[in-house]
């Protein structure tokens, strides 16, 4: 959770809707998984290239994620790079497919920390408490008093 902006919470809060609202979520299929709902929302492809593009690799999105090269020019590459350039770490999209990232899953509630990561509310779970950690980040972020100064700056 490197960098903290709210077009990054913004892109979690759409995928949970996403996921919320499709009858599709599916682990096993590339363009339906953890990662792969996140990918649609970044980059506006659909399932269905997602999906083309991973099979031209092989694995899971944990794999080619390990496998990651910008410069390969294979398409899988090229969708991580725009998660990657968007915003998000490779470390970040592993812990998404796996639900594993120790600070998210830290914030979870106590009953709540064991999450199966092929589960639609266990996903849904894991990105709104990824966004609110940002969102939390953000805000403590803010210097009130710098905020202040630069508005008092301006109105003088």
């Amino acid at each position: 959770m490197e960098k903290l902006r709210m077009d990054l919470v913004q892109a979690l809060r759409n995928t949970v809707e996403k996921i919320q609202s499709s009858p599709e979520y599916q682990w096993g299929h590339m363009g339906l998984c953890n990662c792969g709902f996140l990918a649609q929302e970044v980059t506006a492809l659909t399932k269905s290239q997602i999906h083309s593009s991973a099979m031209m690799g092989h694995g899971d999105w944990t794999e080619q994620l390990n496998d990651y090269c910008p410069t390969s020019g294979l398409p899988m590459d090229g969708i991580i790079n725009a998660l990657i350039n968007f915003g998000f770490t490779v470390s970040e999209l592993q812990h998404l497919e796996r639900l594993s990232h120790p600070e998210v899953v830290r914030a979870l509630p106590p009953n709540r920390q064991y999450l199966k990561y092929n589960n639609k509310e266990d996903v849904m779970l894991y990105l709104n408490t990824w966004a609110f950690l940002l969102e939390e980040r953000i805000i403590g972020s803010i210097d009130i008093a710098e905020l202040t100064s630069v508005q008092v700056a301006s109105v003088g």
